[in-house]
């Protein structure tokens, strides 16, 4: 007898392999029979946990981008006020960072296959990342007040890009190590924010 536990372990298990295979060779390029094979079961299969790929696509985008953002809001909820807006602000990062090593299928899926979604999930998305920079934009604004919030919007959407590299940096196995990549990912956007408000 499957238990929900049991369920939700499959669900992930099918979810992290369409996104890798996804991520791979594109949306149209992998089969259902295929993403069973890779988690054990048949193709068909499937169909007892989610209606078709197009869905798989839409959990996995909306579910990502829903994530980062409780993600963020359970770290601004933690956060010691007297240790001040820096210490949120690397708290932010090192989320995203944990999110850029640990997602790279995620952040290709997101940049080829975004359009494919239906329009309310599309929407969901953007609505969510929305959410998410404007965050962002508030903690960056508490350390640099004298950067104005479009500058901000800005800065934030270009460290979201730098830090959304990763996966051109080579297979995992070819990086320095999680810890110095990790590190310089942080020094990188740090610096970045310090120049916008050095502008």
């Amino acid at each position: 007898m499957t238990t929900r536990t049991d369920a939700l372990t499959r669900r992930e298990q099918i979810l992290k392999e369409a996104a890798r295979l996804f991520a791979e060779r594109g949306f149209h390029g992998v089969g259902v029979d295929e993403i069973g094979a890779a988690v054990g079961i048949s193709g068909p299969g499937l169909y007892r946990h989610f209606p078709g790929k197009d869905a798989m696509l839409a959990e996995l985008l909306v579910g990502i981008s829903g994530r980062l953002l409780t993600g963020a809001k359970r770290r601004l909820a933690e956060a010691d006020p007297a240790a001040g807006p820096g210490v949120v602000l690397d708290s932010l990062i090192e989320g995203h960072i944990d999110f850029a090593l640990d997602d790279r299928p995620l952040i290709t899926l997101h940049d080829r296959e975004l359009d494919r979604l239906r329009d309310s999930d599309r929407k969901l998305v953007r609505q969510l990342q929305r959410q998410y920079v404007e965050l962002w934009v508030g903690v960056l604004c508490e350390v640099y007040p004298d950067v104005a919030e479009p500058s901000a919007r800005s800065a934030v959407h270009s460290v979201f890009g730098l830090l959304n590299s990763t996966p051109h940096l080579g297979r995992p196995g070819s990086l320095p190590g999680r810890g110095v990549t990790a590190g310089l990912l942080h020094r990188m956007a740090r610096g970045a924010f310090g120049a916008v408000a050095a502008e």
